[in-house]
This record gives structure tokens, sequence and C-alpha cells, in this order.
């Protein structure tokens, strides 16, 4: 029998899939797979990687939000475990899940980890840290965390959207310097975002990113008056196209180099980054996914 190691973060999103959990396990054991939970807590990932050195698995299947997975994959990495990563979202924000539209089908995402199908898949590097999703800094960093987490827990992504909608009067730009591949900019900036998928604080369709092209995308707001940025945020929520606008600067790097005037924390896959000056680097087919191409 196939045996896989099951990581779920017990209070992620509305904290219901501890409750889940078993029909989950009856599913993998009627295709022939062993399940063994691993219930996280704040201080045993240590732990975890060393059941993942030592237990012969077929692979590490994670469930949780976009923190949970970001937590797991950077301790996978930096403890050296090469092996295949399912995601079963189960977070208030699900962004790189969503995106590739794993766990919409429970039973066929299933039976595609039963059976092994993977594909390798790019993730992101910023200074020490790995990315599967997204880095950024400027109007998302702050709106992901001062979010209230009873108001998070309660309203799911919309609270992200009404933070954010009252914020913009009060926003200002950052002095920032990019050097992106052979390109360089210099500029004040409302906002960036470098992304290994289209999805981001659960705004959907943002860019027509891919996750195993080996390059990151790069989306950069430029200073414009508070109504253009309404217009720019709305149009976000919307999923509206807005890499040809003028306020905006899109484009595609392996490496991405970015300095700020002043002292700025950045977000990397919804979770406090390191601060700027940021290194980001595309590391194309690192991780490989439990995924069935259609």
């Amino acid at each position: 029998m196939k045996k896989f190691i099951l990581v779920y973060n017990p209070v992620s999103g509305d904290a219901l899939f501890k409750y889940q959990l078993d029909d989950i396990i009856e599913k993998f054991l009627a295709k022939d797979c062993v399940i063994i939970p691993f219930r996280t807590t704040r201080d045993n990932i240590r732990s975890l990687t060393y059941l993942l050195h030592t237990l012969r698995l077929e692979g590490v299947i994670i469930s949780g939000g976009d923190g949970t997975v970001h937590t797991i994959i950077n301790a996978m990495l930096k403890a050296g475990v090469d092996l295949p990563v399912g995601i079963i979202p189960s977070g208030t924000s699900n962004d790189f899940a969503s995106y590739a539209g794993l766990g919409q089908d429970m039973e066929r995402y299933i039976d595609t980890i039963a059976r092994g199908f993977t594909i390798p898949i790019d993730i992101g590097q910023v200074n020490d840290k790995y990315f599967l999703n997204v880095a950024s800094a400027g109007l998302l960093t702050s709106v992901a965390h001062r979010v209230d987490s009873a108001l998070k827990n309660t309203l799911g992504k919309i609270a992200y959207y009404l933070k954010g909608l009252g914020e913009l009067p009060n926003f200002r730009s950052l002095k920032m310097s990019i050097r992106a591949d052979d390109r360089f900019i210099e500029e004040d900036v409302f906002l960036f975002l470098i992304l290994n998928s289209g999805t981001a604080g659960s705004i959907s369709n943002i860019i027509p990113a891919k996750f195993d092209d080996g390059r990151l995308d790069v989306l950069i707001v430029k200073q414009c008056s508070i109504p253009e940025l309404m217009t720019l945020f709305v149009g976000l929520l919307t999923s509206k196209d807005l890499t040809q606008h003028r306020s905006v600067i899109y484009l595609q790097a392996q490496h991405i180099y970015i300095q700020c005037t002043e002292e700025v924390e950045s977000d990397v896959d919804g979770e406090l980054g390191p601060k700027l000056p940021l290194e980001v680097q595309a590391l194309p087919g690192k991780l490989k996914l439990f995924y069935e191409k259609t």
C-alpha cells in the first residue's frame, strides 16, 4: 500500500477540516493508500521534517490555507525533503490551490494522488524564504496583516476587501528601484506583486501567469490619483485585465531585485516576509505537485 502523511492545520479557515478527516482517510484506504495524519502546532515543524526523512512516503498532503502551505513547503525545502506535494484547501484564503483547481473535485484529486500523477512546478525564492504563490509589498501587505482574525474568519476574503477599500484614502506611494532581469525601473509605487500564479489575496485572474513556465510575473501599480487607484482596486476585485492600464507595469522575469528608500515589510504567501531590499528568483521545476493535466 502507498503511504502518505497528511499535514493539517486544525484552525485554518472555518476549522472544520478535522471533522472531514475520517472521510478522507476512508477514501484513500479505498484506493490502497495509508494516511498518517499530522496535526500542526507552532512548535512541531521540526518533528514533521524528521518524520519526512525517516518514513518511507509517497508524498506529503497539506490541508490548510496559504500560510500553512507556505510553512510546510519552506520546512521541506530547507530540510532537503524531496517529496511530491498535494494540497487540500481548507483556509480562509487558498490562492494557489484555487488557481490550480486543486480540491474542487475531491474524489478526482484523491485518485490523482493515489495514482501518483505529478508535474514539476516553479516556486519563487525571496531572500532566504520560498514562496509558492506571491511576494508583495504595499497596499495588499498592509491589508493582509491588519485584518482582525475574528473578522477574517467570519467574513473570509470579504474582510480583506473591506479593509483595503477603507485604507485607500490614506495610502501613499513608496520610492522603489526594481531590476527585473535586464530591465531597470525607478518609480513611485503603490504596490508590487511578484506572482507564480494568477490569483492573490483571493482575487482571481489578476494576470495570465503560469506556474510551470520558469518565470515569475511582476505587476507594479505606479503612483496615481486616489480616484484612479479606487478604479484599479475595483478592477482587481472584478478580475479585469489590468496589465495594459497606464498606471500598471507588467513584466516577466527570472531574477528581480527591489530596493526602497524607506523601511518596508513584505508579504510572502500571506505571511509577514522580510524587509526590503528583496532579491527574488524563479526556481524552475523545484517542486513536484500532485496534479493531472487535462
